[in-house]
């Protein structure tokens, strides 16, 4: 981090926004149904050269929290701790800002994602080389399936395979056993050039759960992912016995301490990394490496996200390298009407290409946060 020693600037001011995007269709999961819109914070950093640094939390309340709670977070909590404050001081801001409030991680994500753009940016380097160097230039994308209207999916699905991709993952447990069975049986026979993936996000039952994944392990997905409550390691790791499929952890495995748990548990064969889950790109780096330690495997999820957000993902995955199962940054291309960004989130013959410019290596469109801002806080320059 030499370039920061002789280069070190001020954080002057922090933004921070309350965005509101439209979607194109309902989606349901596991734990509930997003439609109409969703709903992301986004903040930028201003240095005293100026230099800004954008990132974004995306919460979902069922899941890992509220917008509100992250605008309140970063605008009342965090600002104090960040403002007037050194780049090269990014380690400590980021313990500070996890020590001023509970949970709140993807708030915290979004911060450190502004102080890795801003610093890359200062010093001519992607962000993916400031958390160890890029492994991979190009990630496999994965496209969720999560619509109610399974005819919407299967012209998801024909738009996918026209433009490259070649993962899907089937979110089950919304709409009962019998659909998600028929679903999995038409898009085995439809689509045979399809790498299918299933996901319950936590939707079935302790009581019913062996028995539904056992009939959906007849399909020969590439995983079964989160079948339980997250809490419920025991049954977790009593499926993971009763399948040939590999079962991964999702909402069971926030944390480095969630994950360390699961390896001495033996909940799963494989976990999804996420940085709004994990609180920043560095945990999220760190979670994955002691997957991989543990002989599982991981793969890049994603929230409700913009194209930011991707960014942010696209450049920890490429730096972690037990992160092989691809990535899910599909929601700015395939789901929102709209994205932030001044030019579309690249994705290409079906991988995410991982930007080789400074900082996340894209501009966000201001217009845009001011055209879809819900509200907005800012301060005055130091």
């Amino acid at each position: 981090m030499g370039c920061l020693d002789s280069a070190d600037e001020v954080i002057t001011g922090l933004d921070v926004w309350h965005l509101r995007l439209p979607v194109s269709t309902a989606r349901d999961h596991g734990i509930g149904r997003v439609s109409g819109a969703i709903e992301v914070i986004v903040i930028r950093l201003r240095l005293s050269g100026g230099i800004c640094g954008f990132g974004e939390a995306s919460p979902w309340s069922v899941f890992t929290g509220t917008p509100e709670a992250n605008f309140a977070a970063v605008d009342r909590y965090m600002r104090p701790l960040i403002e007037g404050r050194r780049l090269s001081e990014r380690h400590q801001i980021m313990a500070d800002i996890t020590a001023c409030v509970a949970h709140c991680t993807e708030a915290k994500a979004a911060v450190e994602t502004a102080l890795l753009d801003a610093a890359g940016r200062l010093c001519g380097l992607p962000v993916s080389a400031l958390l160890g160097g890029a492994v991979r230039d190009k990630i496999p994308l994965s496209c969720s399936l999560a619509n109610p209207e399974f005819d919407e999916d299967i012209a998801l699905a024909e738009r996918l395979i026209d433009d490259g991709v070649r993962i899907v993952k089937l979110k089950t447990g919304f709409g009962g056993h019998d659909f998600d069975m028929m679903r999995l049986e038409q898009l085995r026979k439809r689509f045979p050039q399809l790498n299918i993936r299933v996901d319950y996000n936590q939707g079935l039952s302790a009581a019913h759960a062996q028995a539904c994944v056992c009939d959906v392990a007849s399909f020969k997905p590439d995983f079964i992912e989160q079948p339980v409550a997250a809490p419920l390691y025991a049954v977790m790791a009593r499926l993971r016995e009763a399948v040939d499929s590999p079962l991964l952890a999702d909402e069971s495995v926030f944390s480095a301490a969630d994950m360390q748990r699961a390896i001495t548990e033996n909940i799963c064969d494989g976990v999804s990394v996420k940085i709004m889950k994990a609180g920043s790109l560095s945990e999220s780096c760190r979670i994955a490496a002691m997957a991989g330690a543990a002989g599982l495997s991981a793969y890049g999820g994603d929230m409700f996200e913009t194209g930011l957000a991707h960014l942010a993902g696209t450049h920890m995955v490429a730096a972690a390298p037990n992160i092989t199962l691809g990535c899910e940054f599909y929601q700015a291309r395939y789901y929102l009407n709209d994205d932030i960004l001044s030019i579309p989130f690249v994705i290409k013959d079906g991988y995410v290409h991982v930007p080789a410019g400074p900082g996340l290596g894209a501009e966000i469109d201001v217009d845009k946060l001011e055209f879809y801002c819900v509200c907005h806080a800012g301060s005055q320059e130091k």
